[in-house]
């Protein structure tokens, strides 16, 4: 495998995640609506920023070790989809279930290379 195919797996997964968890941080702008006081808007906020959490604390754990990034990200994306199928349009699906699918799979293809790297 070329280097620069291998700098690219290597940095697509993690670059991606960081762009998911800013775009899923957007949602939770929603609590700023101005009905409530700064304590509960801010409790609010932090509740609205859990899955956030969750994602960057997935990455954290991925950027050492690739397989705990795939089996995650591909079973937070099944997860997504069993808990919320029916309520959304369905393009919601495709950007949540399928950024999610997206990272897992970039994870597994980090995690085979370097399995192949260092067998060789």
């Amino acid at each position: 495998m070329k280097p620069t195919t291998q700098r690219v797996l290597y940095w697509a997964p993690r670059l991606l995640t960081i762009l998911f968890a800013a775009f899923i941080s957007i949602f939770a702008l929603d609590v700023f609506d101005g009905s409530q006081d700064i304590w509960k808007t801010l409790a609010a906020l932090a509740i609205h920023l859990i899955p956030t959490l969750l994602i960057v604390l997935v990455l954290v754990l991925a950027w050492r070790w690739e397989w705990v990034g795939t089996v995650v990200f591909l079973a937070l994306g099944i997860a997504y989809l069993i808990t919320t199928w029916g309520r959304f349009h369905w393009s919601a699906y495709v950007v949540i279930s399928g950024s999610l699918f997206l990272l897992g799979g970039l994870f597994w293809a980090s995690w085979k290379m370097h399995a192949r790297k260092s067998t060789n």
